[in-house]
């Protein structure tokens, strides 16, 4: 089985506020963005964060773009990057290097394949993620969270981004066959907005429970790419890991 999404990003002023969205189709989606970004930033982001859902998935994956920057990194440049220490052949170094990075890193032992599409063509996947991607972007602009979408809901172990949690009844027990959880009618998606989780830690300072963690570099960058993704601080994208 091969799973097809399309992946694509927005930006308001490029730079400006920006947002990133990928869309397999209504129950397998996500979107978000930062206060300031390029639009290639998330459209590089889009890839990222559609790589990351479906990690856990044995299916094999082919992404829709509308940006042939985005395809061609992937595809054609990034192998001589890496061997010039991400320089390009003139030696300048590789516009929004962290991105490559981490892109190089997802894409290890992944079955996927790229197909580009022209944008604001009526392309029904491709509408679907520009549509997602720009509100996230808007959201940005005018202040609030964005709507993050159910993440990936598909197969049989549902990835971290699916997670849901229950408010305030606790998580209901596996339903038969399928080895995930039944989530009630007010279940919420994990990915919500960080004062909504931190309120019962507020409200018992008693309980605090102190962490300490140490990361490696690489774990640091990824953490640091999701948090400015989403407009958070480290300890924010920490806290909606929880």
């Amino acid at each position: 089985m091969t799973i097809t999404a399309a992946a694509d990003g927005s930006a308001l002023g490029n730079p400006g506020p920006n947002g990133w969205a990928w869309y397999i189709d209504d129950d397998n989606w996500a979107a978000g963005g930062s206060p300031h970004g390029t639009n290639n930033q998330g459209e590089l982001q889009a890839v990222l964060e559609l790589l990351r859902a479906t990690a856990g998935a044995d299916d094999s994956l082919l992404i829709m773009c509308d940006s042939k920057y985005v395809i061609d990194s992937i595809t054609k440049w990034m192998p001589g990057w890496k061997r010039r220490g991400w320089r390009k052949a003139d030696g300048a170094p590789v516009l929004n290097r962290d991105l490559m990075e981490s892109l190089d890193e997802a894409m290890q032992g992944r079955d996927v394949k790229f197909a580009w599409v022209k944008g604001h063509a009526g392309h029904d996947l491709n509408e679907a993620a520009d549509e997602r991607a720009n509100a996230a972007a808007k959201a940005y602009q005018a202040g609030r969270e964005p709507q993050r979408g159910p993440g990936f809901t598909m197969g049989e172990v549902m990835p971290e981004h699916a997670m849901t949690v229950a408010t305030p009844a606790p998580v209901a027990p596996a339903s038969a066959g399928t080895g995930r959880p039944v989530a009630e009618p007010a279940s919420q998606p994990l990915w919500a907005e960080a004062s909504d989780l931190l309120d019962g830690l507020a409200q018992e300072p008693a309980t605090a429970i102190e962490l300490h963690l140490t990361l490696t570099p690489e774990e640091h960058a990824r953490l640091k790419d999701r948090a400015d993704a989403q407009g958070v601080s480290l300890e924010q994208a920490l806290r909606r890991l929880i």
